[in-house]
């Protein structure tokens, strides 16, 4: 994580707005998040700035001890900028689950970044990333996967997709991964694209109009965020905050 102020030099902060990190007096501290050995920790949490000149900077650093397991699952909407920044750090046979949701509309910025330092062996993580994008919203994704030299069969995988629904709106996405260890299995990628139209034009041949076609595909892009969240009444509450963003009632 980064202690003093960042600028478009740190890699972490190069799509952030000149006039965000212009007026920052200082980043928030970060949320510290300590998972005992064996334990299960979950972590739920909407994100809504609200107003259109709010920042909101949400800084989270996870460790995640011997056995243990954090599942962390967040939706970022509203007005302003929105910032969801998670550190993580896994112990011996230790598990990370992320599921991390953002919608932009107007001129909103929206940026999920995370790092996960795999330093141990047997541990596995899984990342998934899911951006919307209209107007001349701009929503970014960056995730980092470290694998220390000591970090044998390591298991991780980062998966981001964007859906731009304007032509003016932007979607920036950089997945990365270090291994320095020999005998692990790594996975990332990234795609950004629009609805699709033949499945917009099947579902309309079934009798859906536009607007419910394009929300039932929205719906289910973002429903892939959430679909390891094993307590269905949580699951339930977080796809129904997205599809209340989506919508614009959030």
């Amino acid at each position: 994580m980064i202690s003093s102020l960042p600028t478009r030099r740190d890699e972490e902060w190069r799509y952030a707005p000149a006039e965000v990190l212009a007026g920052l007096k200082a980043l928030p501290e970060a949320q510290q998040i300590a998972v005992e050995a064996g334990a299960t920790h979950p972590v739920y949490k909407c994100v809504s700035t609200g107003a259109a000149s709010k920042v909101d900077i949400q800084r989270y650093q996870i460790d995640i001890a011997e056995g243990a397991r954090c599942e962390a699952f967040f939706l970022l909407t509203g007005g302003g900028y929105k910032r969801l920044d998670i550190d993580v750090t896994l112990a011996e046979g230790a598990h990370f689950e992320l599921g991390a949701v953002g919608i932009g509309r107007g001129e909103e910025v929206t940026e999920i970044v995370t790092r996960l330092r795999h330093v141990a062996p047997n541990a596995t993580s899984n990342q998934v990333m899911r951006g919307l994008a209209m107007d001349h919203a701009t929503l970014t994704m960056i995730g980092r996967i470290d694998v220390a030299k000591d970090a044998q069969k390591t298991d991780a995988a980062l998966g981001a997709k964007g859906l731009l629904l304007d032509r003016t709106a932007t979607i920036n996405a950089k997945p990365e991964l270090e291994i320095y260890a020999d005998d692990v299995k790594c996975a990332h990628g990234c795609a950004i694209g629009q609805l699709d139209e033949m499945a917009l034009f099947y579902a309309q041949q079934r009798g859906l109009p536009m607007a419910e076609a394009r929300n039932l595909l929205m719906q289910a892009f973002v429903a892939e965020a959430y679909d390891a969240i094993g307590d269905t009444q949580w699951r339930d509450h977080m796809t129904g905050y997205a599809e209340s963003a989506l919508r614009g009632t959030f």
